[in-house]
């Protein structure tokens, strides 16, 4: 008799209801599509979200949209051949680095976020009139500057520092740059300190600065030096370049060659050129 009424007292337990979608749902593909539209720093943050964003994050054609469009160029002039077995999102890290090359005279990397072109030349990389001669010039260790050592002239009558680079640079406008500073940097007591005994003459007559380029760009611009003891740029110029695909040669200098007064007391450490729109960043350089 129990068994017969046995149904009446069964528990019976609702179904359970569907999982709900998920990020993790979404395919690689669709969301490897989203994030190239995002800027690098953002598809790193997504990528640790979960397992599809992970696989999604090093697609090639999501970094191939990041990388400069001759990218190619770019490796064979700093590393000298192409690394064909690094995937996009490699090549994309490898050129935000501080690469040198020319000896170690010249420094170039991608901006992480936009995936800009910055390059710097070492006072190494320049020709400075008299640079052998102890008289005038010495070479300083410091580490104010991104290659460990500047030029600092004592005195001089003639002074001119020259440069040229030619250079793949991806389509857009770049600005040129000296940059100095008067006085010699030192360290007492692990505190920076700037000895300016030696500065003078720059004060009697500007600084011209010019720059060149293959294609038939040129501008002069002139300026007294003044500031001791800051690091300052000094704008040489702007250079347009139009072809990616055509290497472009600028030449620049800084002379001062009124010879009725000596100078002195000038660090030079380097050039830099910049995309024009990140001109705001040399204040952090």
């Amino acid at each position: 008799m129990g068994s017969g009424f046995s149904f009446l007292f069964t528990e019976t337990f609702p179904a359970p209801a569907p999982a709900r979608p998920s990020l993790g749902d979404l395919p690689e593909s669709c969301v490897a599509s989203v994030l190239e539209y995002l800027d690098p720093p953002e598809i790193c943050k997504l990528a640790v979200l979960n397992k599809a964003f992970n696989g999604a994050s090093s697609a090639d054609f999501v970094w191939e949209s990041k990388l400069p469009p001759n990218y190619n160029s770019l490796i064979e002039r700093v590393f000298g051949k192409f690394e064909e077995k690094l995937c996009k999102k490699d090549i994309y890290q490898k050129l935000c680095k501080n690469n040198s090359f020319d000896g170690g005279n010249k420094k170039v990397w991608l901006d992480k976020s936009s995936g800009k072109i910055f390059l710097s030349i070492s006072s190494n990389g320049l020709s400075i009139t008299g640079i052998e001669d102890r008289r005038y010039w010495s070479r300083i260790p410091t580490d104010e500057s991104r290659f460990s050592s500047v030029a600092y002239l004592q005195q001089i009558w003639w002074f001119e520092v020259d440069g040229e680079i030619e250079f793949p640079f991806p389509a857009g406008t770049y600005s040129v740059f000296f940059r100095l500073q008067l006085g010699r940097p030192s360290k007492r007591f692990g505190r920076r300190i700037c000895n300016s005994e030696r500065v003078h003459g720059w004060d009697k007559k500007p600084v011209r600065f010019q720059l060149s380029t293959s294609n038939g760009q040129s501008s002069v611009s002139e300026c007294n030096l003044n500031e001791p003891g800051k690091w300052i740029h000094h704008h040489v110029g702007n250079f347009v370049v139009q072809d990616s695909n055509v290497c472009t040669k600028i030449k620049f200098s800084m002379l001062q060659i009124d010879c009725t007064h000596t100078k002195g007391g000038v660090c030079v450490d380097s050039v830099v050129i910049y995309p024009s729109e990140f001109k705001d960043r040399l204040k952090n350089f």
